[in-house]
């Protein structure tokens, strides 16, 4: 069992790459229609804004903790504490919007399962590592701004 508890970071990280390749290979006629475009371009900005308030080196793909990681709260993760997971939700849900297959609904609704376990597993990380986190889950949603 601790194998798979010291693998399971990778193991979430592997999945969500792999639905959102596997989604890319089967998605159709993306840019063909303004609303699945106009979607993706929300969610690429929102992933942006959240890179400009979350440093590179402080930054991590995996559901871990980095050494000297600094809780950020300003810009969008004033409203949301998982504001890239969002991002990827809004981009998927356009390939899903312009291509409505019973497949690619499956696989958002597993990347969503993903991503939500990659993000209860960092609140549980950082609200051992740093107490203002309990104050700043308070004020803040999980994914989706004055919402959830």
């Amino acid at each position: 069992m601790s194998l798979l508890k010291n693998y399971y970071p990778n193991i979430l990280v592997v999945l969500q790459f792999g639905i959102i390749g596997i989604m890319i290979l089967f998605g159709r006629h993306f840019f063909a229609t303004p609303y699945p475009l106009a979607l993706f371009a929300l969610g690429a900005t929102l992933g942006v804004w959240a890179l400009r308030h979350n440093q590179l080196g402080n930054f991590n793909i995996q559901p871990k903790l980095k050494e000297n990681s600094k809780l950020v709260t300003t810009g969008i993760y004033g409203y949301i504490r998982h504001p890239m997971y969002s991002s990827v939700i809004l981009m998927m849900s356009a390939l899903v919007l312009a291509n409505p297959t019973i497949m690619e609904i499956l696989l958002f609704l597993m990347l969503i399962l993903v991503l939500w376990l990659k993000a209860k597993r960092e609140e549980r990380l950082w609200s051992g590592h740093d107490k203002e986190y309990i104050e700043y889950q308070k004020r803040s949603k999980f994914f989706i701004p004055l919402i959830i």
